[in-house]
């Protein structure tokens, strides 16, 4: 069955030659033309992906990113960016974006990011199925299935971003991460240089399960290197 697309995005041109190169690789396409139509039609219809421009009529893309990333159900995100403006780069892998192009674009490369974010969400569910199991840790309890996270009993509210992030340390306890390296485990390539993404996502998920920011239990700093998850209780991983 062909992967659904939703692009969403008010310049006529660029919504035509996505939709007909899009359809060319096998894709189902469908183009909503405002942040108000491209809501109504996420929530719906179930896509496989979205591309998203940020500067939209109405509620403009980073708004409808954030809005997404609050629903339930994941959906890979693809912004389309302006070519001078890093900080819309930067607030949307902020607000939940798995990824980004910036205007003017070239056709094979959008192409090359879309199939890399569809092996990178397959990947993602292969790894997550082969897990089934739940992770302990101090307290922390991860669902990995069902994607909900506890601390001592109580449901912390994690967004898509925050729950990978935290999966991806707490599947390989002790181990040390670099900014790098956990930009390319959960976000994926082509985001050399927002570093800092790495650093705001850590401090709000400490903010959320960690009983102290300033004196984490889970999500352990290694000055000078980077990150690392503390040590599981027992074995950590249960069926």
């Amino acid at each position: 069955m062909a992967k659904q697309i939703l692009v969403v995005e008010d310049d006529l041109d660029i919504g035509r030659l996505l939709e007909m190169h899009l359809t060319d690789t096998a894709y189902a396409v469908e183009i909503a033309k405002t942040g108000e139509d491209g809501l109504q039609c996420v929530l719906s219809k179930r896509y496989d992906l979205i591309i998203l421009d940020v500067m939209l009529p109405g509620i403009d893309g980073l708004e409808i990113c954030r809005q997404l990333r609050s629903l339930p159900t994941y959906t890979p995100i693809l912004m389309l960016t302006a070519k001078s403006s890093e900080i819309d780069r930067v607030l949307g892998l902020e607000v939940g974006a798995d990824d980004y192009v910036t205007k003017p674009f070239s056709v094979r490369e959008l192409l090359a990011r879309v199939k890399a974010l569809f092996r990178r969400s397959e990947a993602f569910r292969d790894k997550t199925q082969d897990l089934q199991k739940t992770i302990r840790a101090k307290g922390l309890f991860i669902d990995v299935e069902k994607r909900k996270v506890t601390v001592r009993g109580s449901l912390r509210d994690l967004t898509a971003k925050e729950f990978d992030l935290l999966l991806q340390f707490a599947s390989h306890p002790g181990r040390v991460y670099t900014r790098s390296q956990l930009l390319d485990s959960v976000w994926g390539y082509g985001h050399d240089g927002y570093e800092h993404t790495v650093n705001s996502h850590i401090n709000r998920l400490r903010a959320k399960i960690e009983k102290d920011s300033a004196k984490p239990d889970f999500i352990l700093t290694v000055w000078g290197v980077g990150y690392k998850f503390c040590e599981l209780e027992g074995s950590g991983l249960k069926d």
